[in-house]
């Protein structure tokens, strides 16, 4: 990235590892040790990578020095679970798209449950991110 526009155009750019992102960017321990070797007061996660790492964003809250700039912890480990998510909005009395608030555990209580709601029906899987589990 060292020849990345973005790069090129950062007052400073710091260099958290090699190539692999499951070495560099997804590291939580590189990010954080680069933000407190140059002196960083904060951490903004940006987009992907660890944005939406409920563990990294708990990490740098509990750094001395530094300041988490997103969501709490707390809320990330909420919105990353499908199922609890829906559940914690229905409790804060927001509207939810119809369907269950629990796993699907069987074909057969798929077919149920598509039934009730009634068709067509999108699958989602309850952890995970980018609408990779829709079908």
């Amino acid at each position: 990235d060292a020849a990345a526009l973005h790069a090129r155009f950062a007052d400073v750019a710091v260099a958290v590892g090699p190539p692999a992102p499951r070495e560099s960017y997804l590291d939580p321990g590189r990010i954080i040790a680069a933000a407190k070797k140059m002196g960083a007061g904060a951490i903004h996660p940006g987009y992907g990578f660890l944005s939406e790492n409920a563990k990294f964003a708990a990490a740098v809250e509990a750094e001395e020095g530094l300041v988490w700039v997103g969501p709490p912890s707390g809320a990330i480990a909420a919105m990353g679970d499908k199922i609890a998510s829906k559940a914690l909005a229905r409790a804060a009395g927001m509207s939810v798209v119809p369907g269950g608030i629990s796993a699907v555990e069987s074909v057969e209580a798929a077919k149920e449950a598509a039934e009730q709601v009634g068709y067509p029906v999108m699958v989602k899987a309850a952890a995970g991110g980018g609408g990779k589990g829709m079908r």
